[in-house]
Protein backbone atom coordinates (compact mmCIF):
# COMPACT_ATOMS: atom_id res chain seq x y z
CA UNK A 1 0.00 0.00 0.00
CA UNK A 2 1.44 3.37 -1.08
CA UNK A 3 1.37 6.09 1.54
CA UNK A 4 0.57 9.68 0.63
CA UNK A 5 3.43 12.21 0.89
CA UNK A 6 1.67 13.96 3.78
CA UNK A 7 1.59 10.74 5.79
CA UNK A 8 5.20 9.83 5.00
CA UNK A 9 6.46 13.23 6.17
CA UNK A 10 4.61 13.06 9.51
CA UNK A 11 7.39 11.25 11.47
CA UNK A 12 9.99 13.73 10.22
CA UNK A 13 7.70 16.60 11.21
CA UNK A 14 7.57 15.22 14.76
CA UNK A 15 11.37 14.99 14.75
CA UNK A 16 11.62 18.63 13.67
CA UNK A 17 9.28 19.58 16.51
CA UNK A 18 11.56 17.76 18.97
CA UNK A 19 14.58 19.59 17.54
CA UNK A 20 12.79 22.92 17.80
CA UNK A 21 11.80 22.24 21.42
CA UNK A 22 15.39 21.39 22.34
CA UNK A 23 16.83 24.51 20.72
CA UNK A 24 14.13 26.76 22.18
CA UNK A 25 15.08 25.54 25.65
CA UNK A 26 18.41 27.34 25.20
CA UNK A 27 16.55 30.54 24.36
CA UNK A 28 14.54 30.33 27.58
CA UNK A 29 17.71 29.63 29.57
CA UNK A 30 19.25 32.78 28.08
CA UNK A 31 16.11 34.70 29.06
CA UNK A 32 16.42 33.54 32.65
CA UNK A 33 13.44 31.17 32.49
CA UNK A 34 14.90 27.76 33.47
CA UNK A 35 11.49 26.23 34.18
CA UNK A 36 10.45 26.50 30.54
CA UNK A 37 13.90 25.33 29.46
CA UNK A 38 13.55 22.09 31.43
CA UNK A 39 9.96 21.51 30.34
CA UNK A 40 10.86 21.95 26.67
CA UNK A 41 13.64 19.36 26.89
CA UNK A 42 11.12 17.02 28.53
CA UNK A 43 8.72 17.70 25.66
CA UNK A 44 11.51 16.97 23.18
CA UNK A 45 12.10 13.60 24.89
CA UNK A 46 8.41 12.71 24.54
CA UNK A 47 8.37 13.72 20.87
CA UNK A 48 11.54 11.71 20.25
CA UNK A 49 9.85 8.63 21.70
CA UNK A 50 6.90 9.14 19.34
CA UNK A 51 8.54 9.80 15.97
CA UNK A 52 10.04 6.34 15.50
CA UNK A 53 6.86 4.58 16.59
CA UNK A 54 4.77 6.74 14.25
CA UNK A 55 7.13 5.92 11.39
CA UNK A 56 6.81 2.17 12.03
CA UNK A 57 3.03 2.33 12.44
CA UNK A 58 2.63 4.22 9.16
CA UNK A 59 5.34 2.22 7.39
CA UNK A 60 7.04 5.54 6.67
CA UNK A 61 10.60 4.75 7.76
CA UNK A 62 13.35 6.17 5.57
CA UNK A 63 17.09 6.70 5.64
CA UNK A 64 16.58 10.47 5.64
CA UNK A 65 14.29 10.18 8.65
CA UNK A 66 16.89 8.14 10.54
CA UNK A 67 19.63 10.68 9.82
CA UNK A 68 17.35 13.57 10.79
CA UNK A 69 16.44 11.83 14.03
CA UNK A 70 20.09 11.33 14.94
CA UNK A 71 20.91 14.97 14.17
CA UNK A 72 17.94 16.20 16.21
CA UNK A 73 18.97 14.00 19.16
CA UNK A 74 22.51 15.35 19.07
CA UNK A 75 21.29 18.94 19.24
CA UNK A 76 18.23 18.52 21.43
CA UNK A 77 19.73 16.11 23.98
CA UNK A 78 23.41 16.92 23.72
CA UNK A 79 24.01 20.58 22.89
CA UNK A 80 20.82 22.01 24.43
CA UNK A 81 21.04 20.39 27.91
CA UNK A 82 24.74 21.21 28.12
CA UNK A 83 24.08 24.88 27.35
CA UNK A 84 21.11 25.02 29.72
CA UNK A 85 23.23 23.66 32.56
CA UNK A 86 26.04 26.07 31.79
CA UNK A 87 23.70 29.08 31.63
CA UNK A 88 21.96 28.21 34.90
CA UNK A 89 24.12 26.32 37.41
CA UNK A 90 27.59 26.51 35.83
CA UNK A 91 27.60 30.09 34.56
CA UNK A 92 30.98 31.79 34.74
CA UNK A 93 32.91 28.61 35.44
CA UNK A 94 35.56 27.40 33.03
CA UNK A 95 35.27 23.94 34.55
CA UNK A 96 31.51 24.14 34.01
CA UNK A 97 31.99 24.91 30.32
CA UNK A 98 34.35 21.95 30.09
CA UNK A 99 31.69 19.70 31.63
CA UNK A 100 28.98 21.00 29.28
CA UNK A 101 31.25 20.59 26.27
CA UNK A 102 32.31 17.08 27.28
CA UNK A 103 28.69 16.10 27.84
CA UNK A 104 27.65 17.29 24.36
CA UNK A 105 30.59 15.49 22.72
CA UNK A 106 29.77 12.23 24.54
CA UNK A 107 26.15 12.38 23.42
CA UNK A 108 27.18 12.90 19.79
CA UNK A 109 29.67 10.02 20.03
CA UNK A 110 27.00 7.82 21.56
CA UNK A 111 24.62 8.55 18.70
CA UNK A 112 27.31 7.84 16.12
CA UNK A 113 27.98 4.46 17.77
CA UNK A 114 24.25 3.74 17.87
CA UNK A 115 23.98 4.26 14.12
CA UNK A 116 26.95 1.96 13.58
CA UNK A 117 25.57 -0.81 15.78
CA UNK A 118 22.16 -0.60 14.09
CA UNK A 119 23.70 -1.95 10.87
CA UNK A 120 25.88 -4.56 12.58
CA UNK A 121 24.61 -8.01 11.56
CA UNK A 122 27.01 -9.87 13.87
CA UNK A 123 25.28 -8.84 17.09
CA UNK A 124 23.48 -11.62 19.01
CA UNK A 125 19.67 -11.80 18.77
CA UNK A 126 19.15 -10.52 22.31
CA UNK A 127 21.16 -7.34 21.67
CA UNK A 128 18.05 -5.55 20.44
CA UNK A 129 16.59 -5.72 23.95
CA UNK A 130 19.33 -3.46 25.29
CA UNK A 131 20.85 -0.08 24.52
CA UNK A 132 24.61 0.30 24.70
CA UNK A 133 25.01 3.07 27.24
CA UNK A 134 22.32 5.45 28.46
CA UNK A 135 20.17 6.72 25.54
CA UNK A 136 20.39 10.41 24.67
CA UNK A 137 16.90 11.45 25.93
CA UNK A 138 17.41 9.66 29.27
CA UNK A 139 20.90 11.16 29.58
CA UNK A 140 19.52 14.66 28.96
CA UNK A 141 16.89 14.37 31.69
CA UNK A 142 19.42 12.80 34.06
CA UNK A 143 21.96 15.56 33.42
CA UNK A 144 19.32 18.17 34.24
CA UNK A 145 18.50 16.52 37.60
CA UNK A 146 20.52 19.09 39.65
CA UNK A 147 18.67 21.94 37.93
CA UNK A 148 15.32 20.20 38.43
CA UNK A 149 16.10 19.69 42.14
CA UNK A 150 17.05 23.36 42.45
CA UNK A 151 13.82 24.49 40.82
CA UNK A 152 11.79 22.27 43.14
CA UNK A 153 13.62 22.57 46.47
CA UNK A 154 15.76 25.68 46.08
CA UNK A 155 19.53 25.85 46.39
CA UNK A 156 21.34 23.08 48.24
CA UNK A 157 24.24 20.70 47.90
CA UNK A 158 22.77 19.55 44.57
CA UNK A 159 23.24 23.05 43.10
CA UNK A 160 26.88 23.35 44.14
CA UNK A 161 29.04 23.77 41.03
CA UNK A 162 31.37 20.97 42.06
CA UNK A 163 28.46 18.56 42.46
CA UNK A 164 26.90 19.63 39.16
CA UNK A 165 30.27 19.28 37.42
CA UNK A 166 30.82 15.76 38.78
CA UNK A 167 27.25 14.67 38.01
CA UNK A 168 27.45 15.94 34.44
CA UNK A 169 30.69 14.01 33.89
CA UNK A 170 29.13 10.84 35.33
CA UNK A 171 26.09 11.10 33.04
CA UNK A 172 28.32 11.79 30.03
CA UNK A 173 30.42 8.73 30.87
CA UNK A 174 27.31 6.54 31.20
CA UNK A 175 26.05 7.77 27.82
CA UNK A 176 29.25 6.87 25.99
CA UNK A 177 29.95 3.71 28.03
CA UNK A 178 29.13 0.15 27.01
CA UNK A 179 26.91 -0.39 30.04
CA UNK A 180 23.69 -2.11 28.87
CA UNK A 181 20.36 -0.43 29.60
CA UNK A 182 16.92 -1.87 28.93
CA UNK A 183 15.00 -1.00 25.80
CA UNK A 184 11.27 -0.40 26.23
CA UNK A 185 10.44 -3.10 23.70
CA UNK A 186 11.96 -5.70 26.04
CA UNK A 187 9.53 -4.75 28.82
CA UNK A 188 6.50 -7.07 28.85
CA UNK A 189 3.48 -6.34 31.01
CA UNK A 190 2.15 -9.39 32.92
CA UNK A 191 -1.62 -9.60 32.95
CA UNK A 192 -1.77 -9.57 36.75
CA UNK A 193 0.02 -6.19 36.87
CA UNK A 194 -2.20 -4.33 34.40
CA UNK A 195 -4.44 -2.82 37.08
CA UNK A 196 -1.50 -1.76 39.24
CA UNK A 197 0.20 -0.23 36.21
CA UNK A 198 -2.88 1.81 35.37
CA UNK A 199 -2.94 3.10 38.94
CA UNK A 200 0.72 4.12 38.64
CA UNK A 201 -0.02 5.86 35.34
CA UNK A 202 -2.80 7.81 37.05
CA UNK A 203 -0.44 8.82 39.87
CA UNK A 204 2.20 9.87 37.31
CA UNK A 205 -0.39 11.96 35.45
CA UNK A 206 -1.39 13.68 38.69
CA UNK A 207 2.27 14.39 39.51
CA UNK A 208 2.82 15.72 35.99
CA UNK A 209 0.01 18.22 36.44
CA UNK A 210 0.89 19.29 39.98
CA UNK A 211 4.55 18.45 40.69
CA UNK A 212 6.26 17.87 37.32
CA UNK A 213 9.76 18.30 38.74
CA UNK A 214 9.10 15.69 41.44
CA UNK A 215 8.01 13.32 38.68
CA UNK A 216 11.17 14.00 36.67
CA UNK A 217 13.35 13.31 39.70
CA UNK A 218 11.50 10.07 40.47
CA UNK A 219 11.81 8.86 36.88
CA UNK A 220 15.51 9.72 36.82
CA UNK A 221 16.10 7.87 40.08
CA UNK A 222 14.22 4.78 38.90
CA UNK A 223 16.11 4.79 35.61
CA UNK A 224 19.48 4.94 37.33
CA UNK A 225 18.45 2.17 39.72
CA UNK A 226 17.48 -0.15 36.86
CA UNK A 227 21.01 -0.19 35.40
CA UNK A 228 22.37 -2.97 37.70
CA UNK A 229 19.39 -5.15 36.72
CA UNK A 230 20.05 -4.48 33.02
CA UNK A 231 23.72 -5.43 33.47
CA UNK A 232 22.70 -8.67 35.22
CA UNK A 233 20.16 -9.53 32.50
CA UNK A 234 22.66 -8.91 29.72
CA UNK A 235 25.33 -11.04 31.38
CA UNK A 236 22.85 -13.84 32.01
CA UNK A 237 21.82 -13.88 28.35
CA UNK A 238 25.43 -13.84 27.22
CA UNK A 239 26.09 -16.92 29.35
CA UNK A 240 22.93 -18.75 28.14
CA UNK A 241 22.88 -18.76 24.32
CA UNK A 242 20.18 -21.43 24.35
CA UNK A 243 17.68 -18.69 25.34
CA UNK A 244 18.65 -16.14 22.69
CA UNK A 245 15.76 -17.00 20.37
CA UNK A 246 13.11 -16.76 23.10
CA UNK A 247 11.04 -13.70 23.77
CA UNK A 248 11.84 -11.43 26.75
CA UNK A 249 9.00 -12.86 28.87
CA UNK A 250 10.27 -16.44 28.51
CA UNK A 251 13.80 -15.33 29.32
CA UNK A 252 12.67 -13.68 32.55
CA UNK A 253 10.79 -16.85 33.54
CA UNK A 254 13.95 -18.90 32.98
CA UNK A 255 16.00 -16.51 35.11
CA UNK A 256 13.45 -16.70 37.93
CA UNK A 257 13.37 -20.48 37.68
CA UNK A 258 17.15 -20.56 37.98
CA UNK A 259 17.06 -18.37 41.10
CA UNK A 260 14.32 -20.50 42.68
CA UNK A 261 16.18 -23.73 42.07
CA UNK A 262 17.02 -25.24 45.43
CA UNK A 263 20.51 -26.65 45.79
CA UNK A 264 20.38 -29.80 47.97
CA UNK A 265 22.30 -29.43 51.18
CA UNK A 266 24.46 -32.23 52.53
CA UNK A 267 22.67 -34.41 55.04
CA UNK A 268 23.23 -33.69 58.70
CA UNK A 269 23.22 -37.42 59.52
CA UNK A 270 26.88 -38.15 58.95
CA UNK A 271 28.18 -41.70 58.87
CA UNK A 272 30.48 -42.20 61.79
CA UNK A 273 33.34 -44.60 62.05
CA UNK A 274 32.99 -47.54 64.40
CA UNK A 275 30.42 -50.22 64.78
CA UNK A 276 28.56 -48.37 67.53
CA UNK A 277 28.33 -45.20 65.41
CA UNK A 278 26.96 -47.13 62.45
CA UNK A 279 23.97 -48.11 64.51
CA UNK A 280 25.22 -51.63 65.36
CA UNK A 281 25.00 -52.73 68.94
CA UNK A 282 27.97 -54.30 70.64
CA UNK A 283 27.26 -57.71 72.09
CA UNK A 284 26.85 -57.70 75.83
CA UNK A 285 29.42 -59.66 77.77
Amino acid sequence: MTRSPAVRVLPSAVTVLALSAGLTSVKFALDGRPVMAVLLIGAAAILDALDGRIARMLDATSKMGAELDSLADGIGFGVAPGLVLYLTLLDGSNAGWLAALLYAVCIVLRLARFNTLASDSTRPPYAGDFFVGVPAPAAALAALAPLVATLQFGEGWWSDQRVVFAWTIVVAALAVSRVPTLSLKSVAMPQRLVAATLVLVGIAAALLMTYPFILLLLLTTLYMLHIPYAVYSSRWLKAHPEHWDRNPKERREQRRAGRRRVIPRPSRNRVRVGTSRLGLRRPKV
